[in-house]
């Protein structure tokens, strides 16, 4: 893998520049630093797209306009590696007499990370658990949906529970034929009827187990739910909707635009953010608040790129608008308010 952003210190040396590859001495030094996650991309070395040296004046600039993201969900290697392996024995042993407990291990552990660290927000770059789509999207989902329930003020117990709810909400999956689940092209009527049943196999499946509460099942059975009514199993209304299901669609429909999958290419942070915030007739316009004020599009310390050409660093978010973030030009020194100042309202991110 190759460092996609420099690593800097309090003076603002370059430590490690970007375009770095990554190996067993450098890994070493970052957690001996402290840094415990980085931004990377796979790819040879390319000389040409390493940081140019910033100005101390500009550097000087950033470090004094940072403000540090709000408390993010971090997980270990080690969490990461029993969800990943929890996660795939619940999808591929759906009839087992330690399913519950399992499931309970995994959202366990996603609390735990919530918690340790008082997290109030989620950096979506940071969360891969597996290579394999249907488990890293139902811990995404998962993950996701108990920071928009912790933001939107539920109770402990039910961000526990839509944990669960999101681990699961896709398991009746496990039922439907792995040539139409990985299927490249787009699905024939048929299939797709057959697809969009997944949700009430999966319903089906937790119902026979007693010892999960009908709060999670309902979750499930309703995620592809819209308050318009043009949803699926059942097509319900708002007011049939359960407060679980909304939210997990909200996590659902976020986290599958974002993904690359074999018939569809994955939409950017920024654009799939714009399509939640444009579906309003479909999802509930509380929860898009929520979700809106969990996520962390480009966090501190990034560099972005801005309509105008110019390269940028990240110096402070705002909850109000996620997608504006103030940001200092690496040349120039320009402070960019992108929220607050009138002059830059034609600049945007790219």
């Amino acid at each position: 893998m190759i460092i996609d952003q420099s690593i800097i210190d309090r003076t603002g040396r370059i430590l490690i520049a970007r375009g770095t590859a990554l190996d067993d001495y450098l890994i070493d030094a970052l957690l001996k630093l402290g840094i415990t996650s980085i931004y990377t991309r796979e790819g040879e070395e390319d000389p040409e797209n390493e940081d140019a040296p910033i100005a101390p004046k500009i550097l000087k600039t950033i470090e004094k306009l940072k403000v540090p993201d709000r408390t993010k969900v971090s997980l270990s290697e080690s969490v990461k590696k029993r969800v990943s392996e929890g996660i795939q024995y619940l999808y591929s042993n759906t009839a087992s007499e330690t399913f519950t407990d399992t499931a309970d291990n995994i959202a366990n552990d996603l609390m735990k990370a919530i918690s340790d660290n008082d997290a109030i927000a989620v950096d979506i770059s940071t969360l891969k658990v597996s290579d394999e789509y249907t488990f890293k999207h139902s811990v995404d989902v998962a993950t996701m949906a108990m920071i928009i329930a912790k933001k939107h003020g539920m109770s402990e117990k039910e961000v526990y529970e839509i944990g669960i709810s999101g681990l699961l909400h896709d398991v009746g999956k496990s039922q439907i034929p792995n040539e139409i689940l990985n299927k490249a092209g787009r699905l024939n009527d048929e299939e797709f009827a057959l697809m969009k049943q997944h949700s009430l196999f999966g319903y089906k499946i937790l119902k026979e187990k007693e010892s999960i509460p009908p709060a999670i099942c309902l979750g499930v059975l309703q995620h592809h739910e819209k308050i318009s009514g043009l949803g699926y199993p059942l097509g319900l209304t708002a007011d049939k909707i359960s407060s679980y299901a909304k939210i997990l669609s909200v996590a659902d429909i976020y986290d599958a635009l974002v993904t690359e999958r074999p018939y569809k290419k994955a939409f950017s942070q920024r654009d799939a953010i714009e399509i939640i915030m444009s579906m309003t007739p479909d999802l509930d316009i509380s929860v898009i608040e929520s979700f809106l004020g969990s996520i962390i599009l480009y966090p501190v310390g990034c560099t972005v790129e801005l309509s105008n050409g110019e390269k940028a660093r990240v110096v402070e978010n705002s909850t109000d608008y996620i997608l504006r973030p103030k940001v200092v030009g690496l040349k120039s020194g320009k402070v960019y308010d992108l929220a607050k100042d009138m002059d830059c309202a034609s600049i945007i991110i790219q």
